[in-house]
């Protein structure tokens, strides 16, 4: 595999698994010195496990709560000390709850908004002094329920991950003069632990991937494959852009 982040200081977030332990692996493989974080210490270190394994160079802390603005502003600073710098940051942490709007509880509401939005705005506040020194890319994750209407109970996600996609063009905006780039990916079904329960049911699976041109669920490498590229001089050209990865779920 060509190493087209080779010696390039990623920060990620959500490392213990799922679509964050796939992009550990996909940008340690293309030369990307990690730092990681979690919530999860077992998934974590298993992680790093993996790429220690895979001859790949990481550092993570665990556990670390993002939706608290002291701990995450914590985890900037010491992610930042280990190689003095950071070129890429990407949001990919995330946590959501479900609920019809009728009954959606006010705590499930404010639990979402916090562990979907908060912490993306601070982890890319307390980077963003960082970022600015030498320019970087920043890659957020939403999903195309910020997009377009899903099933029922996506209130808050459908709430945050919008709001992710506006963010975006945003800090494009602010970030260009100092070199920044800034897009989303936003991914349709995909595979991981979180939506494991879900996807077991043969009959909500079903009507999760009805819409799909691609008859199948995405896998966190179709996620970690687009944010490769995303972070690299590829995409030199590419910022403030949502990319839609979604086996053809909304494109009719």
């Amino acid at each position: 595999m060509t190493q087209r982040l080779k010696n390039k200081v990623a920060l990620i977030t959500g490392t213990g698994g799922g679509q964050g332990r796939a992009a550990v692996l996909r940008f340690a493989a293309e030369g990307a010195l990690i730092v990681g974080c979690d919530v999860k210490a077992d998934g974590n270190r298993e992680t790093v496990e993996l790429v220690k394994a895979a001859g790949g160079s990481i550092v993570t802390m665990e556990p670390v709560d993002l939706g608290d603005p002291e701990q995450a502003k914590k985890w900037v600073e010491e992610a930042v000390a280990v190689h003095g710098r950071v070129d890429i940051l990407y949001n990919n942490a995330s946590a959501a709850r479900f609920a019809p709007i009728e009954s959606f509880p006010i705590e499930d509401w404010q639990f979402t908004i916090r562990n979907e939005l908060d912490l993306v705005f601070y982890v890319t506040r307390f980077a963003w002094e960082h970022l600015v020194k030498q320019g970087g890319v920043i890659i957020n994750t939403a999903s195309v329920a910020g997009m377009k209407a899903g099933a029922v109970g996506g209130t808050a996600h459908g709430a945050t991950k919008g709001a992710v996609i506006a963010l975006t063009m945003q800090w494009a905006m602010e970030g260009a003069p100092h070199g920044i780039r800034v897009n989303t990916i936003s991914p349709g079904v995909v595979e991981s632990p979180g939506t494991a329960p879900l996807l077991a049911d043969p009959a909500f699976r079903s009507m999760l991937l009805a819409r799909n041109l691609i008859s199948r669920a995405g896998v966190p490498e179709d996620i970690s494959g687009v944010a490769a590229f995303l972070a690299s001089d590829d995409a030199a050209y590419i910022t403030g852009a949502n990319i839609v990865v979604d086996g053809g779920r909304i494109a009719w």
